[in-house]
Formats: structure tokens, C-alpha cells, sequence
């Protein structure tokens, strides 16, 4: 069976040194744990106490992880980081120390759940910056503020936003100088202090380095860059994390001399991608590989084989077919046989979507720190 390995000791040396980081720096952060689908494997593997005690919450944007992570931990900081659905009110207040919201109709319902709870709950209200994905209009933030703020059982403890995930609009100083300015407005106008600006992400990580964030965005939301060791703002390593986190095995279970161009008719009815084929390709056959997993586990636009000979041909959903060549070593030797494996990289989105698949083994590698 296809299986994902997860170096879980270069992780916590990642969470580790970005503990320090940050902490030289006066920021807070949430580990943001969603590519790992809730497992519970990790959990215990990762947010072990010495790893937990300079994070300031763990996030998700799956309740049911947010759940997990509760029963793991009960004294955990939990934070929702997507706005609410109405039907989950009340296990978002029960599970979800601080949520991210941008809609008052929810935050109402999360203030009656509070109540009911007896409990205070803690928001952050997400501002539109230009990514147009979840955040209160700019101009109508002040009137949006003022209606949360009377609310008993809601305690506003910062602002947020949220750049790159959508269309990719950068977290740039001037994007997030207008964060901070909303920060000054508000807490002079109500007399409060807010506790989180939360305009930081893996992605903006670059620009804490370059000295280019605004002095008052004292809160990060990072993921990638913990379990990936990158930024998504260049795709490049940040400081001396560690990139060789995650490595994807898949076995090969056909291995046949075969034509390159299809013999036939070729119609829409496969779910496979199409490819072209040059007229020097006719009559000519290759070494094909069918490997065991498919589109149900993940799209290979986000894996990259660790041999470069090694060229992906196709795939289906419960297959992947890949060109190997010759299938012959400078030596003479075979190069591969069936119940070999064939090791890719996997990207950000793929590992997501490979911890969700049940196809898929999952083995944690834990060396000593």
C-alpha cells in the first residue's frame, strides 16, 4: 500500500526554532494543525508539553480537529480559523477557546451559546484587505465593532487578516500598516486595548525577517512553515528550517514494456488527463509503471518524483501510471520491479489531501531530538 512518512523529530525541531524566533520578537502564535486532517497520531507525537508551553494556541479550521484537540489536551488554547457555520454554534463555543469571524449575525449566536455555556468567548474579527476571501468591509468596520462590543458573553481580543490564501495578495508593509491603523482607531475611540493583531502567516514570515512588518502585528498563524520548513511568499526555506519533512511511497504493482501513444479511439470518457502525442511517438514503447494510488488519494500536481527519469503519464482514480525508460540501470541491471517504490515529494495541498485519504498508511518517523 501507498504510504506518506512524516518526520515528526525534524518538525519539532522546526516548531522549536520558530518558538525562539518569534519570541525574540515579541510575537505570539498559533500552530495551525489542518494539513494533518485531526489525526490524533500526530497530536500525540507533536504537541507534547515541551513543544506547547511558548505557542499560544493551536488552530484548525475543522471543528472535529478542534474537538480532538480538547480531549487531548483540555487546558489547550483552541482557535477556529475560519468563520463559524451557524449549525455548529455551540460546539464552536464548547471546543473553540477564540474563533475568527467576520459576520455579526454568527457572533450573535456565539454570544446566546456563551451564555448558555456559561462561558466567555474570545473573537477576533477578520478585516478585508484585498484577498477577498472572509473579512469585514473596510468601511464598515467601526459600526461592526461597536455592535460586538456590547455583547456580554463575546470578548473581542484582536483583529485579523488574512492575505495570500485565495488570489495571492501579498501581506506587504502598506497591507498591513492599514491593520494596525484600524488597531489605533478602534482602541482610542471604545478606550480598550486589543490584545491580538493578527496579520501574520506562514507567508509573511519574510517580511518579519526583513524588518518590514508594523511594529503592533503581534500575532502569526503558521502551519507551512512549521511542517514544511518553506514560505509561500517566494516557496523558498525559511531561516535553516528543515523542507525534508514529508516523503510519499507509492508501490509499483504493473511493470510492462508498452506503447507511448494509446492504441484506439480516443473519446472524453476517461477521468484521466489527456496528454499529446508528437508523430515521432508512433511505434515507439517504453517501460510503464502502474502505481498504487489514484486521484481518491491525491492529484499529482503536487507530487514531484525523487528520480528524475521517472515522468508521470497518467492517472485514474485508483492508479497512477508513470514512464520509467529503458527500466535499465549504467550497469545493465534493472532498475525497478514490481513491489519496488517510487519516492515523490509532496507539496502542501497534497500531504492535506493524503492524511484524508484512508488508502493511504501513514507512518511517523521519531528519532531523538
Amino acid at each position: 500500500m501507498a504510504e506518506l512518512q512524516i518526520n515528526i523529530s525534524e518538525i519539532r525541531k522546526n516548531i522549536k526554532t520558530l518558538n525562539k524566533y518569534l519570541k525574540e520578537r515579541d510575537i505570539k502564535w498559533s500552530l495551525i494543525t489542518k494539513v494533518f486532517s485531526g489525526d490524533k497520531e500526530f497530536m500525540k507525537q507533536v504537541l507534547t508539553p515541551d513543544i506547547i508551553k511558548d505557542i499560544h494556541s493551536v488552530g484548525d479550521s475543522r471543528l472535529s480537529s478542534i474537538k480532538r484537540l480538547k480531549e487531548l489536551n483540555a487546558d489547550l488554547e483552541t482557535i477556529y480559523i475560519k468563520p463559524p457555520a451557524k449549525a455548529y454554534i455551540e460546539d464552536v463555543v464548547k471546543y473553540a477557546d477564540i474563533s475568527l469571524n467576520s459576520s455579526f449575525r454568527t457572533i450573535v449566536a456565539l454570544d446566546k451559546a456563551a451564555k448558555k455555556q456559561n462561558k466567555i468567548h474570545k473573537v477576533i474579527i477578520m478585516i478585508e484587505l484585498g484577498e477577498l476571501r472572509e473579512g469585514v468591509n473596510r468601511d464598515d468596520l467601526f459600526e461592526f465593532y461597536e455592535k460586538v462590543f456590547s455583547l456580554e458573553n463575546i470578548n473581542v481580543v484582536g483583529l485579523g487578516s488574512n492575505l495570500g490564501c485565495m488570489y495571492g495578495v501579498e501581506p506587504t508593509y502598506d497591507k498591513l500598516l492599514q491593520l494596525n491603523l484600524y488597531k489605533e482607531l478602534i482602541e482610542t475611540k471604545h478606550g480598550t486595548k486589543l490584545e491580538l493583531i493578527s496579520g501574520g502567516s506562514s507567508i509573511t514570515l519574510p517580511l518579519l525577517e526583513r524588518g518590514t512588518v508594523p511594529a503592533d502585528i503581534n500575532h502569526f498563524r503558521i502551519g507551512e512553515s512549521a511542517f514544511f520548513g518553506t514560505s509561500p511568499l517566494e516557496n523558498k526555506q525559511f531561516l535553516d528550517l528543515c523542507t525534508d519533512t514529508f516523503n510519499f511511497y507509492a508501490q509499483i504493482i504493473e511493470l510492462e514494456e508498452k506503447g507511448v501513444v494509446p492504441d484506439g479511439v480516443i473519446g472524453d470518457a476517461s477521468i484521466g488527463h489527456s496528454a499529446d502525442f508528437s508523430q515521432d511517438d508512433m511505434g515507439k514503447t517504453t517501460y510503464k509503471a502502474i502505481l498504487d494510488f489514484g486521484l481518491l488519494d491525491v492529484d499529482q500536481e503536487g507530487l514531484s518524483i525523487d528520480d528524475e527519469n521517472v515522468k508521470f503519464v497518467g492517472i485514474t482514480s485508483d492508479m497512477t501510471v508513470v514512464d520509467i525508460g529503458s527500466n535499465i540501470n549504467p550497469d545493465g541491471s534493472k532498475k525497478y520491479r514490481i513491489g519496488d517504490r517510487v519516492c515523490m515529494d509532496a507539496d502542501y495541498m497534497s500531504v492535506a489531501r493524503l492524511f484524508n485519504s484512508k488508502f493511504i498508511e501513514k507512518q511517523f518517523i521519531n528519532t531523538n531530538d
